[in-house]
């Protein structure tokens, strides 16, 4: 009786090992989408700060960045538990995904959760822009062209970047 209970037991260590690397990984790369999002909020703010104008179309902008970053977080996980060659583990965390364009539109055709992530996002990039896109991409260009104005966010979203990094999932 004890040698099918050690043999069950060693047949499921490999996939214990496995969940508790899938968890990892996918903590890693939610932590990078958080990151992001935290890196995008406080362009906004920043910009935003200096002209109240663009508090419509930074609110506008971050919406669209929200719906594309969750799209790949859902993603993320649907491929890492489903199909994993859309996640490339060789690169930096922002590269593990690989999904293209036509991708998210296929994507956006499903009806299920990932679907009605895909197809906000997808939808975002086929829509009009809004009528101070331009005014937002701007004031950003100003930021980034003054790296004293941006110190602090950028420092933070560095250091968040560089501790996501060196978690090493096994």
């Amino acid at each position: 009786m004890k040698l099918p209970a050690l043999l069950l037991s060693l047949a499921l260590v490999p996939t214990t090992a496995m969940a508790a690397s899938d968890t990892c990984l996918s903590n890693k790369y939610h932590q990078y989408i958080d990151a992001s999002l935290s890196w995008y909020e406080s362009l906004v703010t920043l910009s935003v700060q200096k002209d109240k104008n663009l508090q419509e179309v930074g609110q506008w902008f971050l919406d669209g960045r929200k719906h594309h970053f969750e799209l790949n977080r859902q993603a993320f996980d649907w491929f890492l538990e489903n199909d994993q060659s859309r996640l490339d583990f060789s690169q930096s965390v922002e590269s593990w995904l690989k999904l293209s364009q036509q991708d998210v539109k296929a994507i956006a055709q499903q009806d299920d959760e990932l679907g009605k992530f895909a197809k906000q996002a997808f939808d975002d990039r086929q829509s009009t822009p809004h009528a101070k896109n331009y005014e937002l991409r701007s004031a950003f260009a100003d930021l980034l062209s003054h790296p004293g104005n941006i110190e602090k966010p950028l420092n933070a979203y560095n250091e968040k970047i560089t501790k996501i990094e060196s978690i090493e999932c096994k």
